[in-house]
């Protein structure tokens, strides 16, 4: 598990402007979380805009994050949904070769009680091949994970390893780090309360930022936990406005701007996503050259 603590970043998928995959940019944008301290890669996250990825396109963006990591980070692999048993399917079926772990989201849309969020995930820690990272985000999936029930599933399956919490409540996040197995690690999904959450007994971030500014928001999470405050906050607070842009209108269209200005792909996203205003643009332009 010492491998899922720091920073792991959830991968983007550049598409042309065809909307066909940007194969050549995937592999730049690898190479430059690799090359500036990432430490581990998450992989078909929503970030990744999976929803609107075809089977065979899923297997093309695995495909080429694997080729283009070459053993060199542990990667994770995004695995979810609201139907149990075609999560388990795909869980058991898919080509996992390459992956240390899979990211599971809550279930969305259903709103199950804590009971049916429990049971799903139960039932996935029967069948699942590699250790679990639950993924609490309720602001996408319409219910919350209260921490007594990811406390009840990391007691009860040894393979389900870490949460990662975005419901951007650092109570919350203190009750989890507080009331979990000491061995169970707590990570960040909310890119602006990750230090705080980290300075709490957190294990780090699994981020959206963090692929844009890799190497300073690295170093913010390692400095927090190595309790360098004041070096981590100096850090947060430099890449902080950079957090509101990318998010104001919506991921991933705001940080594949910021991968649009920095060079490395392009920012073409799916319907029904749509590009940032050219007034956000500016600013985030702005912030970039005095960056």
């Amino acid at each position: 598990m010492k491998k899922f603590v720091g920073t792991g970043v959830a991968l983007v998928t550049p598409f042309l402007e065809d909307l066909s995959i940007d194969v050549e940019g995937l592999k730049r944008v690898v190479d430059f979380n690799i090359d500036n301290g990432i430490d581990y890669l998450v992989v078909l996250g929503t970030t990744a805009e999976s929803a609107t990825l075809s089977k065979e396109e899923k297997q093309l963006v695995k495909q080429t994050i694997v080729e283009a990591n070459n053993n060199r980070l542990p990667l994770v692999l995004g695995i979810g949904g609201n139907n149990t048993a075609a999560v388990a399917e795909e869980m058991q079926t898919q080509d996992l070769t390459g992956f240390s772990a899979i990211l599971s989201v809550s279930p969305y849309y259903n709103k199950p009680t804590q009971e049916g969020i429990y049971q799903h995930f139960a039932f996935l820690a029967e069948v699942s091949p590699l250790p679990i990272i639950l993924y609490n985000v309720p602001g996408r999936t319409a219910s919350n994970m209260n921490p007594e029930t990811v406390a009840r599933l990391a007691t009860n399956f040894d393979n389900i390893i870490a949460v990662k919490e975005a419901a951007g409540d650092i109570v919350q996040a203190m009750k989890l780090i507080a009331n979990c197995p000491k061995d169970f690690l707590v990570i960040s999904g909310d890119d602006m309360i990750t230090l705080p959450m980290v300075l709490a007994g957190g294990a780090g971030v699994i981020s959206v930022i963090g692929e844009g500014f890799p190497k300073d928001f690295s170093s913010m999470v390692k400095f927090g936990l190595e309790k360098n405050v004041e070096e981590a906050y100096n850090l947060h607070y430099k890449i902080a406005p950079a957090i509101d842009y990318i998010f104001a209108e919506g991921n991933p269209a705001g940080i594949k701007y910021v991968f649009k200005k920095l060079g490395i792909c392009n920012d073409y996203v799916r319907l029904p996503l749509v590009g940032i205003s050219n007034t956000l643009a500016s600013k985030i332009d702005d912030f970039i050259d005095s960056y």
